[in-house]
């Protein structure tokens, strides 16, 4: 059974994805490869809602 905890260590991972995700993007900023980093803060912004979404599932769980 899914449990509030699954859900928090889940959004706890994907926030770590993200950070590391930011971090590779602003290394790239500046770079022949800067549209690689706007790639990647999209998958950021998708990560954030992703959590967001996960949090309000989270807190519906009736046990």
């Amino acid at each position: 059974m899914v449990t509030k905890a699954e859900l928090s260590s889940i959004e706890t991972a994907v926030q770590e994805l993200g950070e590391r995700l930011v971090a590779s993007a602003d290394e790239l900023l500046g770079t022949v490869n800067e549209n690689v980093a706007v790639d990647l803060y999209e998958v950021d912004r998708s990560l954030r809602m992703a959590r967001r979404r996960l949090s309000k599932a989270a807190e519906g769980l009736k046990n």
